[in-house]
């Protein structure tokens, strides 16, 4: 089966995009939403002294400051108004997920459809904001602990920091929505996917450099180049995987000369059902005692804070084995959490499909889940190889790998998406000009 990609290459021309007039407008809104995007993330907060805060950056980047710099688009590095980024509003949407598992009224809301949709995505957005304050907070309060850093240190550095960094996560978060209703993809999505694509040409150059200087050799960078692309082709093939479960629905007499039902689909099991929530969890977890190590005044230096630094430095056994572990739990704990055999079994049930062999009810939703464990592995392992490689790289070879595992399943997946969008629209426009030649051709008659 041909994928999105080829499709739309094999249906593209320029007479068909040049008549998709509403394709258009949603491609040139969404290009300027991002720009809109980029000019914030060069916006400097007040009260920072910028050559300050630039050492101290370039010390604390290899921590989880690093990690949140390459979603943001370098923001955190410059201390923008939308330093941030999007990440409490993710966090907070993950959040959200986690209690409808185990809160009743959060259930409840969730099998009303639409209207119970728009009051967890309300709640989504009050969390939003509580965690983008205390983020802010704690930036502020560790601003102010570094030295010639915060030109005024005190109270009102930390409000307006607050207000201005909850600001712009509040912005960023309406205009992904506003990307999503009027653009074209995930506005979110497309988000985090311009802040990594950003930062990728000055990457280049800093390898680029590193060759002239010596220190990577030519045949080494285009060793990367080509593993880089394979993984890529591997992601767009894992990411396309799934398992398809027959579906049957019974024959039903509805007259007595008219039968209906009897025909079958299927029900998709996406190999990687969690996407890239466990590699970022898994990041996050393992660099927040790096970061706290280097932002303590003895961490470096000595103690227990110091030792666990060492051990969980890149490219280190210890780092790899939890890297791996964190990634594979995540893998199944989050795929539990956003999948229910149970409820999918019960529709079923419901509308009267049933898997053949399998009675309906409790067998299909215990079959379902025994099919969804044996692909989770298979995802989880594919997931946990894409994010390793980069850290052999970076320990093995010295590699400054800029594109991480993380990323490189943001960039892939976000970018399949826009392209099955695009390719919906370009139909979409195909069709309606099918229909407007038919009518002419009635009127005529």
């Amino acid at each position: 089966m041909a994928s999105a990609a080829e499709q739309l290459a094999a249906n593209l021309n320029f007479s068909a995009f040049s008549k998709a007039d509403e394709l258009k407008k949603r491609i040139w809104f969404t290009l300027g939403a991002l720009i809109i995007y980029r000019l914030g993330t060069y916006i400097p907060m007040p009260g920072i002294n910028p050559s300050a805060l630039a050492e101290v950056f370039r010390q604390q980047s290899t921590g989880i400051i690093g990690l949140f710099n390459m979603f943001s688009g370098g923001a955190v590095g410059r201390m923008a108004i939308f330093a941030l980024a999007i990440m409490p509003y993710i966090s907070a949407s993950i959040i959200v997920q986690l209690m409808t598992s185990v809160s009743p009224h959060l259930e409840a809301l969730k099998k009303e459809g639409e209207q119970g949709r728009k009051v967890i995505n309300q709640y989504t957005r009050y969390g939003t904001v509580a965690l983008a304050a205390v983020q802010a907070y704690g930036i502020a309060v560790g601003l102010e602990g570094q030295a010639n850093v915060v030109v005024d240190p005190g109270w009102f550095f930390r409000i307006s920091t607050v207000i201005t960094l909850t600001g712009g996560t509040m912005f960023l978060m309406w205009l992904g929505e506003q990307i999503t209703q009027r653009g074209i993809g995930n506005g979110i999505s497309l988000i985090i996917f311009a802040g990594i694509v950003a930062e990728l040409p000055q990457a280049i150059a800093g390898t680029l450099e590193l060759n002239r200087q010596g220190a990577l050799s030519t045949g080494l960078i285009f060793a990367v180049i080509i593993m880089a692309v394979a993984v890529i082709a591997f992601i767009v093939y894992m990411e396309r995987a799934q398992r398809r479960l027959l579906i049957q629905y019974p024959k039903r007499q509805i007259s007595q000369n008219r039968m209906t039902g009897g025909e079958s689909s299927h029900l998709p099991l996406k190999l990687n059902t969690a996407g890239v929530i466990p590699p970022i969890f898994a990041s996050s977890l393992l660099l927040l005692p790096t970061t706290i190590a280097n932002f303590s005044a003895t961490g470096a230096a000595g103690g227990w804070l110091g030792m666990i630094t060492t051990y969980l430095a890149h490219g280190r056994p210890l780092y790899m084995v939890l890297y791996v572990a964190l990634i594979l739990f995540f893998s199944f704990f989050y795929t539990a959490i956003v999948f229910n055999p149970t409820e999918t079994a019960d529709n079923l049930k419901k509308y009267g499909g049933f898997i053949p062999g399998i009675r309906p009810g409790e067998r299909t939703a215990e079959y379902i889940d025994y099919v969804l464990t044996r692909i989770t592995v298979v995802g989880a392992i594919y997931i946990a190889v894409v994010c390793v490689i980069p850290e052999i790289l970076i320990s093995w070879a010295a590699v400054p790998f800029y594109f991480g595992g993380t990323s490189l399943l943001i960039v892939v997946s976000v970018t399949m998406d826009t392209v099955a969008q695009v390719q919906g629209h370009l139909y979409a426009a195909q069709y309606e000009g099918l229909i407007k030649k038919a009518r002419l051709r009635g009127k005529r008659r």
